[in-house]
């Protein structure tokens, strides 16, 4: 920005009425007289200025995103049961989703991470994982072939599904995530794209339609 500085003008004798005034009309080169309690007022205009150009010019600052997660059975599959979280933490509901799957098929890592847990959690195996952007996946009925403390990769195999889930006999991996305790979301959004799927009217009418 280029700027042009005004040649130096002889004093000029003001009167009292004229310190009074916030504005003198323009002076000699067409320069205007300020009045000293002003300056403040002005300052703080051309601060705020220069703020507002810093900020709307800068790209703004955004977490990082859940994306670029893979679904765990390797490839789409029909979505069996879609998720319907509880109204409270001890309620009833469904946490996550089942995916068909036929029991023995590989099970894998949705996203790189770190692998919390491996074992058997209420007579059911599970193995759950810890992302980078704080999110923990879960997968059950799952017979561990990772431990406790290892690093996986995106797609990597971490078990083997075991059938017995559903009591309808349909082999299905369950595919839960959660971003705290008892703070459960639709891991289908997690992937790229992400699948939206309605839930059902109720939970009764769901179970007619396993029987």
């Amino acid at each position: 920005m280029r700027t042009t500085f005004a040649p130096s003008l002889p004093a000029q004798p003001v009167s009292t009425q004229q310190m009074d005034r916030p504005v003198v009309g323009p002076g000699r080169g067409g320069i205007g007289r300020v009045d000293s309690r002003a300056l403040p007022t002005a300052a703080l205009l051309v601060c705020l200025h220069l703020v507002c150009a810093v900020v709307i010019g800068a790209a703004p600052a955004t977490a990082q995103p859940r994306s670029g997660y893979r679904w765990p059975s390797g490839a789409p599959v029909a979505v069996v049961e879609g998720f319907d979280p509880p109204a409270a933490p001890w309620a009833a509901g469904h946490r996550g989703v089942d995916l068909a799957l036929p029991a023995g098929s590989p099970v894998l890592a949705a996203q790189s991470g770190t692998v919390v847990f491996a074992g058997v959690v209420a007579t059911r195996p599970v193995v759950s994982i810890d992302h980078a952007d704080g999110i923990r996946t879960t997968y059950e009925p799952v017979e561990p072939r990772v431990v406790a403390g290892q690093a996986v990769g995106a797609g990597q195999v971490v078990g083997v599904l075991l059938p017995g889930h559903r009591d309808d006999g349909v082999d299905a991996l369950h595919w839960g995530a959660r971003t705290g305790p008892t703070t459960y979301i639709n891991p289908l959004r997690l992937l790229d794209p992400a699948v939206i799927r309605l839930k059902p009217l109720n939970r009764a009418a769901q179970r007619d339609r396993h029987m």
